[in-house]
């Protein structure tokens, strides 16, 4: 039977239990849509899952800021990584806030009509590039930790989801066709737009941190380090010098994607730890089976390579994260 996830196997949600449960209840009622698969992915890891779903909880749906700016930010982060799911998801529920007319200009690779939400839609396409914090961003300092608090959970989730979900949203690419993911959004509607309460996410989580100083005094912050110290788990995967090696590749990322020939990743045969999680920061759609089956031994199981994959997909968020800070400026309309 045909399945939408790539190297993994997880269990469907109506069969969770405990803390796995608890998260599938919660992204259902707020989210709107019962066990959307780039959670499902993630699954196989419950520390991983629950404090993904915070940070995206907590900045995209009860952050401080518009919910349809931070849609637009999903969006343009989603398209720079080239995220074909999350692009089309996001077009939906550009839908679901009630702006058919961006969602539409959006999915015909138009720019918005709103100048504001032109300067997002660019802000959010740069996060990934080294200079992006010397600019001013277009949000007030009170906006931060929901827009930034999203731009870094789609740097995430657009890499798990891209190295473990297919491409296509919905069967068919049905949603691909203007009246489908129009109803699609609308069927959505009520729950976009029904008011969150922040922090609800936190009792999912083990130890919530304090968080970055962007996030400070919110939600998102705690959100953000548990996310953080559950993918660093990941790290046990790999050797010291497979780290070094993920750390110092990281460090000399300038934020583009790498070539696909010739390969500039570590070989499969010598080093597949370090290709996998290389592959995840920067190139997770390359990730293919012969990757998996060259790490993958017999105590490898679907837990660990999705832990590994978070590590790489995380240590790409960090360097951005790095680049961005609280602004102290807001962009002036021109």
């Amino acid at each position: 039977m045909p399945t939408p996830f790539r190297h993994t196997a997880p269990l469907p949600p109506k069969a969770a239990t405990g803390r796995v449960a608890e998260v599938f209840e919660q992204i259902a009622r707020d989210f709107g849509i019962p066990g959307p698969a780039p959670f499902v992915a993630l699954s196989s890891a419950p520390a991983l899952l629950a404090p993904a779903w915070a940070l995206m909880r907590e900045s995209l749906i009860a952050g401080p800021g518009d919910r349809t700016g931070k849609e637009v930010a999903a969006f343009g982060v989603s398209e720079a990584n080239g995220c074909r799911f999350c692009v089309d998801a996001h077009t939906m529920l550009l839908h679901a806030t009630g702006d058919h007319a961006l969602a539409e200009r959006l999915a015909r690779g138009r720019e918005p009509a709103d100048e504001r939400h032109v300067r997002v839609l660019d802000w959010a396409r740069r996060t990934g590039s080294p200079d992006a914090g010397r600019e001013s961003p277009p949000f007030p300092p009170e906006e931060a930790p929901g827009y930034l608090g999203t731009a870094l959970a789609f740097h995430f989730i657009n890499r798990t989801v891209s190295a473990l979900v297919s491409e296509s949203l919905l069967p068919g690419e049905a949603q691909r066709l203007r009246p489908v993911r129009s109803l699609a959004g609308r069927s959505l509607s009520r729950t976009v737009r029904r008011p969150a309460v922040p922090g609800a996410s936190l009792p999912l989580l083990d130890t919530p941190g304090p968080g970055p100083a962007w996030a400070a005094g919110t939600p998102v912050g705690p959100a953000y380090a548990a996310l953080r110290a559950a993918a660093a788990l990941g790290a046990g995967l790999l050797d010291a010098d497979d780290q070094a090696l993920v750390r110092s590749a990281l460090r000399e990322w300038d934020g583009s994607r790498p070539p696909v020939d010739p390969d500039p990743f570590p070989g499969r045969e010598r080093r597949p730890g370090a290709r996998l999680a290389l592959l995840a920061a920067l190139a997770p759609s390359r990730i293919g089976p012969a990757d998996v089956a060259a790490w993958r031994r017999p105590e490898h199981t679907d837990h660990c390579l999705v832990h590994l994959v978070a590590y790489g997909a995380f240590a790409a968020v960090d360097r951005v994260e790095s680049t961005l800070s609280a602004p102290t400026t807001v962009e002036e309309p021109s």
